[in-house]
């Protein structure tokens, strides 16, 4: 019999052969439907105005093109609508039409679709459309127009844009310590190894669509208002998606126009944004501008906490990362304030990026709490300590569970961290200088309406349903662990089918609510087919209570009765059983505990001191977050946002040619992201720590987690190890030697 608990083990990806092996389907590989025509789509090549005239007269005569579609002959769609929907969800779900008049919103827009028989001819066929445009001048700059900033009714997933408790400017005033400090963080694009892709087919009325997306439910809704045709006609399929960050919570350009034209030529049409496209049409990360105030006493002790957040949005639909939110609930305070506003800019929508707010909200405030550590001559998480709230600060309701204070000093105690030397540029081996940093994390745990499906047939084989995605996290591992354990199966007896519309509905993938919802959802369902299963069985397990009636080890058991699971079920359900479970949304446990992930990250690192140049050496991150349903995919999860932190940190930016609003830096060869030689020693310890309050198995969401404070921590082991204080993001060996040139008493001696 099974003895040890499937979950929580460090179980191999069960799709992982599958995709070393090159046999896991990606959206733009589905060949089910026949030969697919390709599609090209032809962008704007300014960043706003109109376009007077296009000739595509010549790219319609071009070798293998079917048809190029234009504003002038594109089907009918509705209106865009305006800036802000009138519910959250609408954001979702709204129509987004495509090639629908003459107007230019941003650089790169689609103008043009060609349709040819191979990629090649109908991207060579794009280059020989001829435009024209009434150009306008166009505002993409941020810091220079702050004066514009407007508040925006609310900032992303509905929250509240400012928040306030006591009186913020009379304590800052009053506080016998007082920091003001301002940082920027750059434009961020989404890079995922698979760009936007989309196969349209159509039966009739029915539309299938192969999509790479991250919410089906989201990508069907959308196509169905923009075709106005009902949703129950569209089927999504997505059943490996590579990579998607938040850039595949909704359909971009590709999705629409597949669909369009594959509807007009009645034929299966393929579109892929190609890696520079992505850059100004698959969302990114908006820049910002960071304003910290931080009032303390002479112990620590913080009396003030203000943030004001000022970030860049498209005019035509308004995205406002939730940047300061996560403030209302890390630290104590008794006089509060945070604020988001808005500067409107002629760029395409900013949209979800991995931890949207935490990311480059604490990417910001860690480092202050690290300059007011280092003005207090305090320890930096001696600081945090100091600051640790009883309650929620703002919300006035306890934690679910909070091991905050533990993931620092277990991280402390493991990275050696009494051994760092406080002084700034005070550590050298050589030509480098060696520093150590630390930062906290956290992130909401959330939970999405979700249900799930089991089916157990004649031979105990169990199938589980579901619409969920899988974008690289484990999500089909995880759920074969949650069904085997509470079927009492292995896991060899479960397959899992994910990625169709077809399937229960679930809050899909992001958010970091997908394993917890849909590992409950299973729970739920599973434990609807176990009843199903004891009444079909009759006495003794009918009569069985929920303490006693187990299955394990592939059997059904009643005190001392005992029967094969398969031989059971040919007895009395030949035909096979299936029951459905659902969990969420959010409820009374939700208003009831403020909830939340946590996590401490430590860095050590050199720097170069004739270069500038920076090079990780290890880094240590402590997690706490809840039960772990899968060791292995769980680290790797982390590990993924510790790397990203090291992105944002040291190399990523998109960089924003203001005379033409044009993304300069649109490829993997001029975007920076970390590789291997540039991560070094990396570890993850998870303080394992099931929170009752958060859903039946314990569990919370990590996958964003790792990103929040990682690249603080590395700014500032920075700092630690240069005495520079870079507060304009990403920290490069420029702005490091600069800061030693503005300081230059300060420099060590060669």
């Amino acid at each position: 019999m099974q003895t040890q608990s499937l979950i929580g083990q460090p179980v191999d990806r069960i799709d992982g052969r599958l995709k070393v092996t090159g046999r896991a389907t990606y959206a733009y590989e589905h060949t089910e439907a026949g030969q697919a025509a390709h599609g090209y789509i032809l962008g704007a090549s300014i960043a706003k105005g109109r376009i007077t005239d296009i000739d595509d007269s010549a790219a319609r005569r071009a070798p293998g093109v079917l048809y190029v579609m234009t504003h002038r002959n594109a089907p009918a769609q509705p209106e865009f609508g305006p800036a802000v929907p009138p519910k959250v969800p609408d954001v979702f779900t709204r129509a987004r039409p495509a090639l629908a008049n003459d107007r230019v919103r941003y650089y790169d827009e689609p103008v043009a679709l060609v349709v040819a028989e191979t990629f090649e001819a109908a991207r060579a066929a794009s280059r020989l459309i001829r435009v024209r445009y009434d150009e306008e001048k166009a505002d993409v700059e941020l810091t220079s127009r702050l004066g514009q900033a407007y508040t925006p009714p609310r900032v992303n997933a509905g929250m509240a844009p400012d928040s306030a408790v006591g009186d913020f400017e009379g304590a800052f005033k009053q506080a016998a310590v007082a920091l003001d400090l301002t940082y920027a963080t750059p434009y961020q694009s989404h890079n995922p190894m698979e760009p936007q892709a989309t196969i349209a087919v159509w039966r009739g009325d029915d539309l299938t669509v192969y999509a790479s997306a991250q919410t089906l439910n989201n990508f069907r809704a959308t196509l169905a208002n923009t075709l106005r045709i009902a949703p129950e006609r569209i089927r999504i399929i997505s059943p490996y998606v590579g990579g998607g960050f938040g850039a595949k919570l909704i359909p971009h350009a590709d999705a629409i126009l597949a669909a369009l034209a594959a509807r007009v030529l009645q034929r299966p049409v393929k579109i892929a944004l190609t890696r520079q496209q992505m850059y100004a049409n698959a969302g990114y990360r908006a820049a910002m501008v960071h304003q910290l105030r931080l009032g303390a006493q002479p112990d620590g002790r913080l009396t003030a906490m203000g943030y004001d957040v000022y970030s860049a949005t498209s005019r035509f639909e308004e995205f406002c990362e939730q940047t300061a939110v996560f403030a209302r609930h890390l630290y104590a305070a008794p006089n509060r304030l945070t604020r988001h506003r808005l500067v409107p800019v002629d760029l395409n929508r900013g949209e979800w990026m991995r931890s949207p707010g935490e990311a480059p909200g604490m990417l910001a405030y860690e480092c202050g709490m690290d300059e007011l550590a280092e003005h207090l001559a305090l320890d930096p998480i001696e600081l945090r300590v100091r600051n640790e709230p009883a309650q929620d600060p703002e919300r006035g309701v306890p934690f679910s569970a909070r091991n905050l204070v533990e993931c620092m000093r277990t991280g402390a105690e493991r990275f050696g961290w009494k051994h760092r030397n406080p002084k700034p540029a005070s550590v050298r081996e050589g030509r480098k200088m060696i520093g150590m940093g630390m930062a906290a994390a956290i992130r909401p745990n959330y939970i999405g309406a979700s249900t799930a499906r089991v089916a157990i047939d004649a031979m105990g084989r169990v199938t589980v349903s579901m619409d969920m995605t899988d974008i690289g996290t484990g999500t089909y591992t995880i759920i074969t662990q949650v069904a085997a354990e509470n079927l009492g199966v292995p896991m060899s007896a479960v397959r899992v089918q994910l990625g169709d519309s077809r399937h229960p509905r679930t809050a899909g993938s992001g958010g970091s609510w997908g394993a917890a919802s849909t590992s409950n959802a299973v729970l739920a369902a599973c434990q609807a087919i176990k009843r199903q299963i004891a009444e079909a069985a009759g006495s003794p397990y009918r009569e069985a209570d929920a303490a006693t009636l187990r299955f394990a080890g592939g059997r059904i058991i009643a005190g001392a009765h005992s029967e094969s699971l398969a031989t059971l079920m040919a007895r009395v359900a030949p035909r096979g059983l299936q029951a459905d479970g659902s969990v969420g949304p959010m409820g009374e446990s939700y208003k009831a505990y403020s909830q939340h992930s946590y996590g401490a990250h430590f860095v050590e690192l050199e720097v170069d001191i004739d270069t500038g140049e920076i090079r990780m050496r290890r880094m240590l991150s402590v997690i706490s977050a809840g039960r772990i349903l899968n060791a292995k995919t769980a680290r790797s999860q982390i590990l993924g946002g510790m790397t990203w932190g090291i992105g944002a940190a040291l190399m990523e930016q998109t960089l924003l040619d203001t005379r033409h609003g044009h993304f300069v830096n649109h490829d993997l060869a001029e975007y920076l992201v970390p590789v291997n030689g540039d991560i070094a020693q990396m570890d993850v310890v998870f303080l394992e720590e099931p929170d009752e309050h958060a859903n039946a198995l314990g569990v919370k969401g990590l996958g964003e987690l790792g990103v929040c404070g990682a690249g603080a921590a590395v700014a500032n082991a920075v700092y630690n190890a240069t005495g520079v204080r870079v507060r304009e993001f990403p920290v490069t060996l420029d702005k490091v030697m600069a800061g030693w040139t503005e300081a230059a008493s300060d420099r060590p001696n060669d």
